[in-house]
Protein backbone atom coordinates (compact mmCIF):
# COMPACT_ATOMS: atom_id res chain seq x y z
CA UNK A 1 0.00 0.00 0.00
CA UNK A 2 1.26 3.46 -0.91
CA UNK A 3 2.07 5.60 2.15
CA UNK A 4 0.65 9.12 1.49
CA UNK A 5 0.57 12.18 3.78
CA UNK A 6 -3.15 11.54 4.27
CA UNK A 7 -2.58 7.93 5.32
CA UNK A 8 0.22 9.12 7.60
CA UNK A 9 -2.20 11.45 9.30
CA UNK A 10 -4.73 8.68 9.66
CA UNK A 11 -2.12 6.33 11.08
CA UNK A 12 -1.00 9.00 13.50
CA UNK A 13 -4.56 9.57 14.60
CA UNK A 14 -5.04 5.84 15.11
CA UNK A 15 -1.88 5.62 17.20
CA UNK A 16 -2.98 8.60 19.25
CA UNK A 17 -6.37 6.98 19.80
CA UNK A 18 -4.76 3.73 20.90
CA UNK A 19 -2.45 5.59 23.27
CA UNK A 20 -5.38 7.53 24.66
CA UNK A 21 -7.29 4.33 25.27
CA UNK A 22 -4.25 2.83 26.97
CA UNK A 23 -3.83 5.86 29.21
CA UNK A 24 -7.55 5.83 29.95
CA UNK A 25 -7.33 2.17 30.93
CA UNK A 26 -4.36 2.89 33.19
CA UNK A 27 -6.20 5.83 34.69
CA UNK A 28 -9.28 3.71 35.20
CA UNK A 29 -7.23 1.01 36.92
CA UNK A 30 -5.53 3.54 39.17
CA UNK A 31 -8.86 5.07 40.08
CA UNK A 32 -10.27 1.64 40.77
CA UNK A 33 -7.29 0.74 42.92
CA UNK A 34 -7.64 4.01 44.83
CA UNK A 35 -11.34 3.40 45.30
CA UNK A 36 -10.73 -0.08 46.66
CA UNK A 37 -8.47 1.44 49.32
CA UNK A 38 -11.41 3.46 50.64
CA UNK A 39 -13.07 1.54 53.46
CA UNK A 40 -16.06 3.87 53.56
CA UNK A 41 -18.03 5.09 56.56
CA UNK A 42 -18.37 3.48 59.97
CA UNK A 43 -20.92 4.68 62.51
CA UNK A 44 -19.69 4.42 66.10
CA UNK A 45 -21.67 5.12 69.26
CA UNK A 46 -19.88 6.49 72.30
CA UNK A 47 -20.24 8.47 75.47
CA UNK A 48 -18.82 11.90 74.76
CA UNK A 49 -15.88 11.60 77.17
CA UNK A 50 -13.45 9.97 76.85
CA UNK A 51 -14.59 7.61 74.07
CA UNK A 52 -16.09 10.32 71.85
CA UNK A 53 -12.98 12.48 72.24
CA UNK A 54 -10.73 9.57 71.31
CA UNK A 55 -12.79 8.69 68.25
CA UNK A 56 -12.81 12.30 67.07
CA UNK A 57 -9.02 12.46 67.46
CA UNK A 58 -8.71 9.37 65.27
CA UNK A 59 -11.11 10.81 62.71
CA UNK A 60 -9.27 14.14 62.53
CA UNK A 61 -5.73 12.78 62.53
CA UNK A 62 -5.56 9.18 61.29
CA UNK A 63 -8.73 8.03 59.57
CA UNK A 64 -8.33 9.85 56.24
CA UNK A 65 -5.02 8.21 55.40
CA UNK A 66 -6.56 4.84 56.29
CA UNK A 67 -9.49 5.42 53.93
CA UNK A 68 -11.99 5.42 56.79
CA UNK A 69 -14.70 7.93 57.63
CA UNK A 70 -15.78 7.75 61.27
CA UNK A 71 -19.19 9.14 62.19
CA UNK A 72 -19.60 9.41 65.96
CA UNK A 73 -23.01 9.22 67.61
CA UNK A 74 -22.93 10.58 71.15
CA UNK A 75 -24.91 8.85 73.90
CA UNK A 76 -25.55 10.10 77.41
CA UNK A 77 -26.27 6.84 79.23
CA UNK A 78 -25.18 3.21 79.42
CA UNK A 79 -28.48 1.72 78.31
CA UNK A 80 -28.96 2.76 74.68
CA UNK A 81 -25.60 2.25 72.87
CA UNK A 82 -25.98 -1.54 72.78
CA UNK A 83 -29.60 -1.28 71.68
CA UNK A 84 -28.54 1.01 68.84
CA UNK A 85 -25.81 -1.43 67.84
CA UNK A 86 -28.20 -4.36 67.95
CA UNK A 87 -30.83 -2.66 65.77
CA UNK A 88 -28.26 -1.55 63.19
CA UNK A 89 -28.38 2.19 63.88
CA UNK A 90 -24.60 2.07 64.45
CA UNK A 91 -21.86 -0.36 63.40
CA UNK A 92 -19.88 -0.37 66.65
CA UNK A 93 -19.73 1.29 70.05
CA UNK A 94 -17.05 2.24 72.53
CA UNK A 95 -18.18 2.77 76.13
CA UNK A 96 -18.30 -0.54 78.00
CA UNK A 97 -16.05 -3.23 79.39
CA UNK A 98 -16.33 -6.92 78.54
CA UNK A 99 -18.18 -7.72 81.79
CA UNK A 100 -20.84 -5.12 81.03
CA UNK A 101 -21.14 -6.50 77.49
CA UNK A 102 -21.54 -10.05 78.76
CA UNK A 103 -24.19 -8.97 81.25
CA UNK A 104 -26.08 -7.14 78.50
CA UNK A 105 -25.97 -10.15 76.18
CA UNK A 106 -27.25 -12.48 78.89
CA UNK A 107 -30.06 -10.14 79.92
CA UNK A 108 -31.23 -9.40 76.38
CA UNK A 109 -30.36 -12.70 74.69
CA UNK A 110 -28.13 -10.78 72.30
CA UNK A 111 -24.84 -11.77 70.65
CA UNK A 112 -22.78 -8.59 70.50
CA UNK A 113 -19.03 -9.20 70.52
CA UNK A 114 -15.84 -7.47 71.58
CA UNK A 115 -13.33 -6.64 68.85
CA UNK A 116 -10.70 -5.98 71.53
CA UNK A 117 -9.75 -3.86 74.54
CA UNK A 118 -8.90 -0.20 73.92
CA UNK A 119 -8.45 1.73 77.19
CA UNK A 120 -9.19 1.72 80.91
CA UNK A 121 -11.46 4.57 82.02
CA UNK A 122 -10.31 4.59 85.63
CA UNK A 123 -13.20 4.92 88.04
CA UNK A 124 -12.76 6.49 91.45
CA UNK A 125 -14.42 7.32 94.72
CA UNK A 126 -14.95 11.07 95.07
CA UNK A 127 -15.92 13.13 98.09
CA UNK A 128 -16.38 16.75 99.10
CA UNK A 129 -16.38 15.81 102.79
CA UNK A 130 -13.38 13.53 103.42
CA UNK A 131 -9.83 13.22 102.07
CA UNK A 132 -9.59 9.42 102.02
CA UNK A 133 -11.75 6.33 102.34
CA UNK A 134 -10.22 5.72 105.76
CA UNK A 135 -11.80 8.98 106.95
CA UNK A 136 -15.30 7.69 106.33
CA UNK A 137 -17.17 7.40 109.61
CA UNK A 138 -19.39 4.51 110.62
CA UNK A 139 -22.77 4.92 108.98
CA UNK A 140 -21.36 7.07 106.15
CA UNK A 141 -23.58 7.36 103.10
CA UNK A 142 -21.90 5.99 99.97
CA UNK A 143 -23.41 6.30 96.50
CA UNK A 144 -22.62 3.53 94.01
CA UNK A 145 -23.81 2.72 90.46
CA UNK A 146 -26.98 0.67 90.11
CA UNK A 147 -25.80 -1.42 87.15
CA UNK A 148 -24.35 -4.86 88.04
CA UNK A 149 -20.93 -4.31 86.46
CA UNK A 150 -20.06 -0.98 88.02
CA UNK A 151 -21.80 -1.73 91.31
CA UNK A 152 -19.66 -4.83 91.68
CA UNK A 153 -16.64 -2.79 90.64
CA UNK A 154 -17.23 -0.32 93.48
CA UNK A 155 -17.85 -3.07 96.03
CA UNK A 156 -14.64 -4.87 95.06
CA UNK A 157 -12.59 -1.72 95.66
CA UNK A 158 -14.14 -1.25 99.09
CA UNK A 159 -13.51 -4.91 99.89
CA UNK A 160 -9.90 -4.61 98.77
CA UNK A 161 -9.54 -1.79 101.31
CA UNK A 162 -11.02 -4.06 104.03
CA UNK A 163 -13.93 -1.69 104.53
CA UNK A 164 -16.49 -4.37 103.72
CA UNK A 165 -16.48 -8.09 102.96
CA UNK A 166 -18.16 -9.50 99.85
CA UNK A 167 -18.54 -12.67 97.86
CA UNK A 168 -15.82 -13.37 95.31
CA UNK A 169 -17.60 -11.63 92.44
CA UNK A 170 -20.11 -9.14 93.87
CA UNK A 171 -22.65 -7.48 91.62
CA UNK A 172 -25.28 -6.18 94.06
CA UNK A 173 -25.59 -5.13 97.69
CA UNK A 174 -26.85 -8.63 98.48
CA UNK A 175 -23.28 -9.84 97.88
CA UNK A 176 -21.97 -7.91 100.90
CA UNK A 177 -21.27 -10.50 103.58
CA UNK A 178 -20.02 -8.11 106.27
CA UNK A 179 -20.51 -4.36 106.73
CA UNK A 180 -18.92 -3.66 110.12
CA UNK A 181 -18.93 0.10 109.53
CA UNK A 182 -22.65 0.09 108.77
CA UNK A 183 -22.16 2.08 105.61
CA UNK A 184 -25.42 3.29 104.10
CA UNK A 185 -25.18 2.38 100.42
CA UNK A 186 -27.32 4.27 97.93
CA UNK A 187 -27.75 2.81 94.46
CA UNK A 188 -27.94 5.54 91.81
CA UNK A 189 -28.00 5.67 88.02
CA UNK A 190 -24.40 5.99 86.85
CA UNK A 191 -25.04 9.14 84.85
CA UNK A 192 -26.20 11.09 87.94
CA UNK A 193 -23.65 9.92 90.53
CA UNK A 194 -21.46 13.00 90.19
CA UNK A 195 -24.45 15.21 90.98
CA UNK A 196 -25.11 13.20 94.16
CA UNK A 197 -21.83 14.27 95.83
CA UNK A 198 -23.33 17.11 97.92
CA UNK A 199 -25.84 14.66 99.41
CA UNK A 200 -23.51 11.77 100.29
CA UNK A 201 -20.18 11.25 102.01
CA UNK A 202 -18.60 9.57 98.98
CA UNK A 203 -19.63 8.46 95.50
CA UNK A 204 -18.16 6.02 93.02
CA UNK A 205 -18.12 7.71 89.61
CA UNK A 206 -16.84 6.32 86.32
CA UNK A 207 -14.73 8.67 84.26
CA UNK A 208 -17.30 9.05 81.48
CA UNK A 209 -19.43 11.03 83.93
CA UNK A 210 -16.72 12.34 86.26
CA UNK A 211 -14.91 14.40 83.60
CA UNK A 212 -18.00 16.21 82.24
CA UNK A 213 -18.87 17.07 85.85
CA UNK A 214 -15.46 18.69 86.30
CA UNK A 215 -14.08 16.00 88.63
CA UNK A 216 -10.35 15.29 88.38
CA UNK A 217 -7.80 13.06 90.06
CA UNK A 218 -7.34 15.77 92.71
CA UNK A 219 -10.97 15.37 93.77
CA UNK A 220 -10.73 11.61 94.20
CA UNK A 221 -10.14 9.78 97.47
CA UNK A 222 -9.24 6.52 95.73
CA UNK A 223 -8.52 5.80 92.05
CA UNK A 224 -8.86 2.39 90.50
CA UNK A 225 -5.58 0.58 89.81
CA UNK A 226 -4.35 0.18 86.20
CA UNK A 227 -4.47 -3.61 86.63
CA UNK A 228 -8.25 -3.47 86.98
CA UNK A 229 -10.07 -5.81 84.56
CA UNK A 230 -12.40 -3.10 83.27
CA UNK A 231 -10.79 -1.97 80.03
CA UNK A 232 -13.36 -0.63 77.59
CA UNK A 233 -13.78 -2.62 74.42
CA UNK A 234 -14.71 -1.83 70.84
CA UNK A 235 -17.98 -3.71 70.51
CA UNK A 236 -19.78 -4.73 67.35
CA UNK A 237 -22.06 -7.43 66.01
CA UNK A 238 -20.92 -10.97 65.23
CA UNK A 239 -21.67 -10.26 61.56
CA UNK A 240 -19.35 -7.23 61.47
CA UNK A 241 -16.56 -8.57 63.68
CA UNK A 242 -14.27 -9.24 60.68
CA UNK A 243 -15.44 -6.24 58.66
CA UNK A 244 -12.39 -4.30 57.32
CA UNK A 245 -13.79 -1.10 58.85
CA UNK A 246 -13.86 -2.65 62.33
CA UNK A 247 -10.39 -4.12 61.90
CA UNK A 248 -8.97 -0.78 60.75
CA UNK A 249 -10.75 1.23 63.45
CA UNK A 250 -9.30 -1.01 66.15
CA UNK A 251 -5.85 -0.58 64.60
CA UNK A 252 -6.20 3.21 64.65
CA UNK A 253 -7.49 3.23 68.22
CA UNK A 254 -4.36 1.33 69.28
CA UNK A 255 -2.01 3.47 67.20
CA UNK A 256 0.90 5.06 69.15
CA UNK A 257 -0.40 8.53 68.22
CA UNK A 258 -3.78 7.72 69.75
CA UNK A 259 -2.13 6.36 72.88
CA UNK A 260 -0.04 9.54 73.20
CA UNK A 261 -3.20 11.65 72.85
CA UNK A 262 -4.92 9.67 75.60
CA UNK A 263 -1.99 9.96 78.00
CA UNK A 264 -1.50 13.68 77.35
CA UNK A 265 -5.19 14.58 77.57
CA UNK A 266 -6.17 12.76 80.76
CA UNK A 267 -2.88 12.40 82.61
CA UNK A 268 -3.30 8.83 83.78
CA UNK A 269 -7.03 8.78 84.46
CA UNK A 270 -7.53 7.08 81.08
CA UNK A 271 -5.03 4.31 80.45
CA UNK A 272 -4.49 2.96 76.90
CA UNK A 273 -4.13 -0.79 76.59
CA UNK A 274 -0.47 -1.77 76.48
Amino acid sequence: MRFTPRSARLAGAAVAAILALGLSACSSTTSSDSGSASLGTIKVGALATPAGDILKFVQDNLAKDAGLDIQVTDFTDYNTPNLALSDGSIDANLFQNSTFLKTYNEASNDTLVSAGEIYLPSAAFYSTKVKSLDDLKDGAKIAIPNDPTNEGRALKILAAQDLITTTENPTTLKDITANTHNFDFVEIENATLAQSLPDVDAAFVTISFALPAGLTAKDSILIEDKDAPYYNVLATTAKLESDPRIVELKKLLLDPKTKAFIEKTWGGLVIPVS
